[in-house]
């Protein structure tokens, strides 16, 4: 299970890439994007097919992304997370949040004894300076005893 402290260190290891960053406004990878960038997270995209997403520099993979990178948020379709997340093994990624939705059992058993501190089950949005639906959201898990500790 995931804890607050685990989320409060991810949050601290910026820069932070974004692994299925999207530059389709109807896309949840452009949303999340645009809102975590807006709000003052250095985030890097990373799309294959993408040049610049929102002004910023995207990254055809992990491999080329800079090695100040040392965290990434993974917001990709279930069937690629386990080949992030080889990927991000590979590369000496220290930090990963597979966003809520996203995981699965192949990619979390690749985890399983990494040494990697990451994030499963739970939304970026509503941990990264939370406001609208998602601060109501984090209220309620709060209240309902499902919020991290």
């Amino acid at each position: 299970m995931t804890t607050l402290k685990q989320i409060n260190e991810f949050l601290e290891s910026q820069p932070i890439a974004l692994v299925g960053a999207s530059r389709n406004p109807k896309k949840f990878g452009y949303t999340a994007f645009k809102e975590l960038k807006e709000k003052g997270m250095k985030i890097i995209p990373v799309n294959p097919q993408a040049v610049e997403i929102l002004g910023e520099k995207s990254y055809p993979n992990l491999k080329m992304l800079p090695p100040e990178v040392q965290s990434i948020i993974v917001l990709t379709k279930k069937d690629q997370t386990a080949s992030v997340i080889r990927d991000a093994k590979e590369k000496g990624i220290k930090q990963i949040w597979i966003q809520q939705m996203t995981d699965t059992k192949e990619a979390l058993e690749e985890l399983k004894d990494s040494g990697i501190n990451f994030i499963s089950g739970e939304c970026i949005l509503m941990h990264y300076k939370p406001h609208s639906i998602h601060k109501f959201h984090g209220s309620l898990k709060k209240l309902i005893g499902r919020f991290p500790k």
